[in-house]
């Protein structure tokens, strides 16, 4: 993946996108939380990817934005298609792009008429900023060929501290409809429970073949560790993340920020 250099020239989604990249690929540690959990989340996210399909696999990657997943599946091989509303932001991931097979197709996923021609399709970090989690897990399901795989990564809404509303205790989600596809953490609408997510892939005829707790609070810059995650050595920090990935489920579920769950349809 090509580092590029910040130009004032570029419109705002670009602008807002490489201040991500700078955490997510470039090494700046102003934030050092969220490179944290990123970091966390993308070796689970490839690893579940990498247990299922082969290089050679056709993934779609949706709601992509910067494109690091994309490029990433890219480079290890996969023939991966970039997805995201802004359409504009595909100029962008284009000026990162080095090697490997990438398709691109902006617009809404639920329009895109792409059933049945994926191997697997990725949804990270896109179903909290959804009015209708069921209704699109069942719009993806469709787009991932028989037998195929869909990687979903999202907050994990047991979390101790999360005062977000269950999806489950909403009587009517199309209220939420208006201010849903919100980008970053502002735009959180539900953080699903994990029975949340086993029912609804039920629905959709998918059920779950693994599913990973990870990045604890401290890890994630959480319970003000920002300071913390300074000065620490970095394998003090993952062997503290190592411990809480690794604690019986009504633990880890709990103090665990995130999860990432591979599905296979039935």
């Amino acid at each position: 993946m090509k580092t590029i250099t910040f130009k004032y020239s570029w419109p705002k989604s670009w602008q807002d996108s490489y201040i991500y990249d700078q955490m997510e690929i470039y090494g700046d540690k102003t934030c050092p939380g969220y490179a944290y959990a990123y970091a966390n989340r993308q070796k689970h996210t490839l690893e579940l990817i990498q247990k299922v399909a082969k290089p050679g696999a056709k993934i779609l990657d949706v709601a992509a934005g910067q494109g690091n997943f994309t490029l990433t599946l890219a480079e290890l091989g996969y023939e991966v298609t970039w997805n995201d509303l802004r359409e504009e932001l595909a100029d962008y991931v284009k000026l990162k792009w080095e090697q490997g097979t990438v398709h691109y197709a902006p617009g809404n996923v639920f329009s895109l008429g792409l059933d049945s021609e994926f191997d697997v399709v990725l949804i990270a970090e896109i179903i909290e900023h959804v009015a209708h989690p069921d209704q699109f897990i069942q719009t993806i399901a469709r787009m991932v060929k028989p037998g195929g795989h869909i990687v979903l990564s999202t907050p994990n809404g047991e979390y101790f501290q999360n005062t977000l509303p269950k999806f489950s205790d909403c009587p009517d989600p199309s209220q939420f409809e208006t201010i849903q596809f919100q980008p970053n953490s502002d735009g959180h609408i539900f953080l699903l429970h994990l029975e949340e997510i086993e029912f609804i892939a039920a629905k959709a005829k998918l059920s779950i073949v693994e599913n990973r707790f990870f990045n604890n609070p401290i890890t994630n810059g959480y319970l003000k560790s920002a300071i913390l995650l300074k000065l620490l050595p970095k394998s003090w920090i993952n062997s503290l993340e190592n411990i809480t990935t690794s604690l019986p489920l009504p633990w880890l579920n709990k103090i665990n920020t995130s999860t990432a769950i591979l599905l296979t349809s039935i």
